[in-house]
């Protein structure tokens, strides 16, 4: 009696972390609660448990329910916890503690940390850690993803790493089956658990149609059959970014309302194009693509959630391209309201690829998992981790106006100050199209330009050139007014100080060779809450 009082406390304080009802189900492109329809929104956090050891990164630097602590203050919901398939397939794996895990890679300080902030783990199997984990996760408020990122234990992803397509050397697709269903099976009745991602990067020389149809839908059918509360994520080729083949022949299977589509979005393949090529113009190639590939599933009658599994930069800033990729991404993904999984929370690694204790530079901590890498990478974060969308709204739609390159909102202070704040606080917008004013929703002031370099004011000359803003260059990023000679003027928000919005002189709307227009990169985002 007193088990089951210990299992009804433990299941009853995991139900009640959560600020809705779970289950998750699908209606259109939105995820919802089953119960209510209301949506949620996924706001996540990768955290790795698929390298060589199988043990989830980082317990070595403090207790589970700090690090959980730590992701939810940092304004996120969820966790994508990855695994591998051996570990619930194979027994040699999957019979061995954690522990032993470590010590077959000689990693005595990672078990000392371990032995010192989560001893309980020390000496359990690796699946029942990995369990343990979960548990302490769903504990503190927050749901999971239980991602299938590999087969065999190991750093992702390379084209022909044998993890890769089914029937690689490592990826058997009747073995992975087996391990969707385990994992499936152990995670039942978990509320925290509310999805499971079938596979991470389909990829390879091997890769076709025909085979991605047949075993994802059985994937599909599989974890539906043993768990059929959680969400199944469909991931599709090219290392996750293409899905288009999709426009052709749909999937087939809703799974009462359980499909989620998944796509990754980085820098990587087109290093090139963002350091070398006008940025109007990549940013809008790279947002077309991604449109095409994955984004339109979003859209039409048969329309169905997308989440982006994977996307982040290396938040040290040093990257240019990985800079400018994720000016052109944050505005993108703000205006479709997409639900997300960051790349990622782990500051480093126990072990990988031959080297013990590396570091994550995409991570939004720190080597030590002490602080945040970049509080303001974090700030930048604000607005797409906002429920900007909401199906069953009856308010009015408006349009938040986000800068890029910050994250900040325009608001209004008071009366009539203009200024660029965190999205948390944002004033509403409306705009008839290109030739129209902005105005500010509820009153009769609208945005006016007042010269170069001046910053913007609010007015009720709302016929005036100065104050009817058209989209331009190929980015559609650039908001531009008319001054009285007739040149155009752009908002505008620098690094020296992003909270003052000013107009100035358009940048680069031609795609001038050596032009960065990045500073005037503003998105009318559209929103339905109050």
């Amino acid at each position: 009696m007193k088990t089951l009082q210990i299992i009804l406390l433990i299941f009853l304080s995991l139900f009640g972390a959560f600020c809705y009802s779970l289950p998750l189900s699908t209606r259109g492109r939105w995820i919802v609660d089953s119960e209510t329809g209301r949506r949620v929104k996924l706001t996540c956090l990768n955290w790795v448990a698929h390298t060589e050891t199988m043990v989830t990164e980082g317990l070595h630097t403090q207790p589970i329910k700090d690090i959980a602590a730590k992701v939810t203050s940092m304004g996120f919901n969820c966790i994508r916890l990855t695994y591998a398939t051996f570990m619930w397939t194979r027994p040699d794996y999957s019979n061995k503690t954690l522990a032993q895990s470590l010590d077959s890679f000689n990693l005595t300080q990672a078990r000392e940390g371990i032995a010192r902030n989560n001893p309980q783990l020390l000496n359990l199997s690796l699946q029942d850690a990995y369990e343990a984990v979960v548990d302490a996760i769903g504990a503190n408020g927050l749901m999971l993803v239980l991602d299938n990122h590999v087969s065999k234990p190991m750093w992702c992803c390379a084209r022909e790493d044998g993890n890769g397509f089914f029937g690689d050397m490592f990826f058997d697709p009747k073995e992975w089956i087996e391990g969707l269903t385990q994992v499936a099976k152990r995670f039942k009745g978990k509320p925290q658990v509310v999805a499971m991602s079938m596979r991470n990067e389909i990829r390879g020389p091997r890769q076709n149609l025909p085979d991605w149809y047949k075993n994802m839908r059985e994937g599909a059918k599989a974890i539906h059959s043993t768990n059929p509360d959680v969400l199944v994520l469909v991931s599709g080729l090219n290392f996750d970014k293409d899905l288009s083949f999709l426009s052709n022949t749909p999937f087939g299977l809703t799974l009462d309302n359980k499909v989620v589509y998944e796509a990754h979005w980085y820098s990587f393949d087109f290093t090139q194009q963002w350091q070398t090529q006008p940025l109007n113009r990549v940013c809008r190639q790279r947002a077309d693509e991604f449109q095409r590939e994955a984004a339109f599933l979003i859209t039409g009658d048969n329309a169905a959630p997308l989440i982006i599994s994977e996307f982040g930069v290396d938040v040290r800033g040093v990257n240019q391209a990985d800079n400018r990729y994720f000016n052109c991404f944050l505005p993108t993904v703000a205006e479709k309201d997409l639900d997300w999984e960051l790349w990622t929370l782990q500051g480093s690694y126990y072990y990988r690829e031959g080297k013990a204790g590396p570091e994550e530079v995409y991570s939004v901590l720190d080597y030590n998992w002490d602080k945040p890498r970049d509080p303001k990478y974090l700030q930048r974060l604000t607005i797409l981790q906002q429920t900007i969308q909401d199906p069953n709204s009856t308010n009015l739609s408006h349009y938040l106006i986000v800068h890029a390159e910050s994250g900040f909102c325009v608001n209004v202070e008071g009366e009539d100050n203009v200024h660029g704040s965190s999205c948390r606080e944002r004033s509403k917008w409306s705009h008839g199209g290109d030739g129209w004013p902005i105005r500010r929703v509820g009153g009769e002031q609208c945005l006016k330009a007042v010269g170069d370099g001046v910053p913007v004011t609010l007015s009720t000359d709302c016929k005036s050139p100065r104050a009817t803003w058209k989209l331009i260059s190929d980015s559609r990023l650039h908001v531009a007014a008319m001054d009285e000679q007739g040149n155009s003027l752009c908002l505008e928000a620098t690094s020296s100080n992003y909270s003052s919005i000013l107009t100035r002189k358009c940048a680069c709307v031609n795609n001038e060779a050596n032009c960065d227009p990045q500073s005037q990169w503003f998105k009318l985002v559209p929103s339905n809450l109050s």
